[in-house]
């Protein structure tokens, strides 16, 4: 694996792309290989109502996606409630002393109704040992939006109970490919509701989201070389950005979204380079004999970090976002490359060569301390959660691609395998649902 494979230069063939909105009907198995070590453990009572087709209907029941969300964190314990006398629906049929007596810290209740068309979600997470609300929610939805509300409720109780930002109302973007066939594809984070947002028989690389979540920035080589796209997820249309002379790649937003970093070889190496959003105002930012590739904005958009072979072996540098000297970032092990920011920006995640296995690792960026998190010998393209407390990545499974996701601790692992039986690489986390 050498440093211009991250660049992606390479010469292939011409291909047909299709766009389309077509649910997909496999989707992302996750298994959970690990836990925290101090788990809450918590109630969620099957909320009331059943206006989802009944039982047979277990997909969109609020209340198992919701416990399906706090399981896999690994943060929660959530407690059988099946044989239980009493299922309230409601803070007052709540009897306390039988969920104490559980062990429950919290107890969630709700009901779902139909109206005029709508449903009417109602949950209560309820104290159970001060027997207080902490929080409370009624919405109108739509039925397409069931799953959407399950998630945003467990973003509620998971913020409640740990103090921090949820991630399950967030999507996931990422590359399979079937046989010869590519597809760039976004699903929600727990792997559901897979859509294909661009097809094609040539290779698709690189997503990157906007930082409002409504477009997709990635490369496709259609044309016969790469080209960086943006693509909206809510028209399906799509603009050229970058078709310069030489090849184009790697897209990343700045915060604002107004403008992207990209990768050229419009001189002769491969540089960093900036350009607008709507395409245009180009301007070099890295000018070196290297290969500068990889970039990444700072959360504060004040830095373009990339990953450069400029002091002989591949590592990971900084440079001022509107141009100017670089400086190198990481000095610990002699391959560090594919930087991503944690959304604080305290930390930075990148793949290191550790003994001659690709991993993850988390450096602290003020203490310069470096953590290894996963345990793969080819893993790659980290991406960061949207709360910053877990990060997905690509590795190998049985000698197919598959996604990994390790919590920024260490503690929680999980894999994300295609039940279509294709590879699946290049993932990137997407902002929370508004």
């Amino acid at each position: 694996m050498k440093l211009n494979q991250f660049n992606l230069v390479k010469s292939l063939f011409f291909g047909a792309i299709f766009f389309f909105n077509a649910i997909a009907h496999a989707a992302l198995e996750i298994e959970i290989t690990g836990g925290g070590a101090q788990q809450i453990p918590i109630a969620i009572v099957p909320f009331g109502g059943a206006p989802f087709g009944g039982a047979a209907n277990t997909k969109d029941n609020i209340s198992e996606i919701i416990a399906a969300d706090l399981n896999r964190s690994g943060l929660f314990r959530v407690l059988e409630t099946r044989g239980m006398a009493n299922l309230p629906t409601s803070p007052a049929q709540i009897k306390y002393a039988e969920w104490t007596a559980l062990q429950a810290q919290a107890v969630t209740v709700g009901s779902v109704q139909s109206v005029g068309g709508k449903l009417k979600v109602s949950f209560h997470l309820m104290d159970a040992l001060k027997q207080t609300q902490l929080a409370g929610m009624d919405y109108q939805i739509s039925p397409h939006q069931v799953r959407t509300t399950a998630h945003k409720i467990a973003d509620i109780i998971y913020q409640k109970m740990t103090g921090q930002t949820g991630l399950f109302a967030s999507r996931i973007a990422y590359i399979t490919k079937t046989g010869k066939r590519y597809a760039l594809q976004v699903a929600d984070a727990d792997g559901y509701n897979p859509q294909t947002v661009v097809s094609s028989n040539e290779p698709i690389i690189s997503p990157a989201w906007s930082p409002d979540g409504s477009k997709l920035a990635y490369v496709s080589f259609e044309k016969k070389k790469p080209i960086v796209y943006v693509q909206s997820l809510t028209s399906g249309s799509r603009q050229v950005l970058a078709n310069y002379k030489g090849n184009n790649s790697a897209p990343a937003w700045s915060p604002d979204g107004s403008k992207l970093a990209i990768v050229l070889t419009y001189g002769a190496n491969s540089q960093i380079y900036t350009v607008s959003s709507g395409g245009g105002d180009l301007k070099q930012i890295t000018k070196s004999t290297a290969i500068d590739t990889e970039p990444i904005f700072s959360p504060d958009g004040s830095q373009i970090y990339f990953s450069s072979d400029r002091g002989g072996k591949p590592q990971i540098y900084k440079v001022p976002a509107s141009g100017g000297s670089p400086s190198r970032v990481t000095f610990e092990g002699g391959y560090n490359v594919s930087p991503r920011f944690s959304p604080d920006g305290k930390s930075l995640a990148y793949i290191r060569n550790d003994g001659g296995a690709f991993k993850v690792a988390l450096q602290d960026l003020a203490s310069g301390q470096v953590q290894i998190l996963s345990e793969g010998n080819q893993d790659e393209s980290p991406s960061f959660a949207p709360n910053g407390r877990v990060i997905l990545y690509a590795t190998k499974v049985g000698g197919r691609g598959a996604l990994a996701a390790v919590s920024s601790d260490g503690k929680v692992r999980q894999r994300l395998k295609d039940s279509s039986g294709g590879d699946v690489r290049e993932p990137a986390w997407g902002p929370l649902a508004k």
